[in-house]
């Protein structure tokens, strides 16, 4: 329960400071804890997506900070080569754009696609496509929790559970790195 509580106090301050800074950018203070007997959480340096074994890490001067199961594109297998291929990105990008009022419980950009990647599609006569986001579980979904839990089924995002989701948003700051490999 302690936690529960906790989760939401860190959610709310988190939010509240995403709305003051409509450009995603969150201060400083919002990743610190407000108490002097607790510790904040640590800041990571650089996320790993392990699309193979269906986990996300968060790091810090490679070592593992945290793990996190996660769900990935419809068509998981490769790398995303245009909009609508359901093909979850592979490569080294970074976390820009926060969004506390998605669809999905929070979410925070990658910056796919790149100039390889736009060129790749544009070769193959097609858009390279975009909004490829961390988030977490849809705000209505329209399928049972356990389905969301037990495959993949984003068109290319990196879905996580709700309380993860609120980890990574705090212990991420803007910009971090994120390379997601097979």
């Amino acid at each position: 329960m302690i936690m529960q509580y906790r989760y939401a106090f860190i959610l709310t301050a988190c939010l509240s400071a995403a709305a003051a800074h409509a450009d995603g950018n969150l201060p400083s203070s919002a990743l610190v804890s407000s108490s002097t007997t607790e510790a904040a959480l640590p800041l990571a340096d650089s996320v790993l997506v392990r699309k193979s074994e269906r986990k996300l890490y968060l790091m810090r001067q490679g070592e593992v900070l945290r793990t996190y199961k996660i769900a990935l594109g419809l068509r998981p297998e490769g790398h995303k080569q245009f909009e609508g291929d359901y093909r979850t990105p592979e490569g080294k990008y970074r976390l820009t754009r926060r969004n506390p009022n998605s669809e999905y419980f929070l979410s925070i950009q990658i910056d796919y696609p790149n100039a390889q990647d736009v060129a790749r599609a544009r070769r193959m006569g097609q858009r390279p496509g975009g909004a490829i986001m961390i988030h977490g579980q849809p705000n209505l979904p329209r399928k049972p929790r356990d389905y969301y839990a037990n495959v993949d089924w984003t068109e290319g995002c990196i879905a996580v559970s709700n309380s993860d989701m609120v980890e990574i948003w705090l212990m991420t700051p803007p910009n971090t790195p994120i390379e997601i490999v097979p």
